[in-house]
């Protein structure tokens, strides 16, 4: 097995002066910001309804959206 996977930077200030810290497994300190935070991995995750090979949940792009009224754009 591996060491543990470290963060590259800071989800809060984007700095990349990240060191464990003493807090726990997963816990790790900014020396920018001075935040400290936990990672945890959550393990795979699959959908529930899994869609035929080769089709795509994205929407198609020449398709043109929804108009939307005056109503409900305010």
């Amino acid at each position: 097995m591996s060491e543990r996977a470290a963060p590259f930077y800071c989800p809060y200030c984007g700095d990349e002066d990240l060191r464990p810290h003493e807090e726990g497994h997963g816990a790790w300190l900014c020396g920018a910001c001075r935040r400290a935070f936990t990672l945890k991995y959550l393990g795979l995750v699959f959908p529930a309804n899994p869609q035929a090979p080769g089709t795509s949940s994205t929407p198609d792009p020449t398709s043109s959206p929804t108009p939307t009224t005056a109503k409900e754009a305010t």
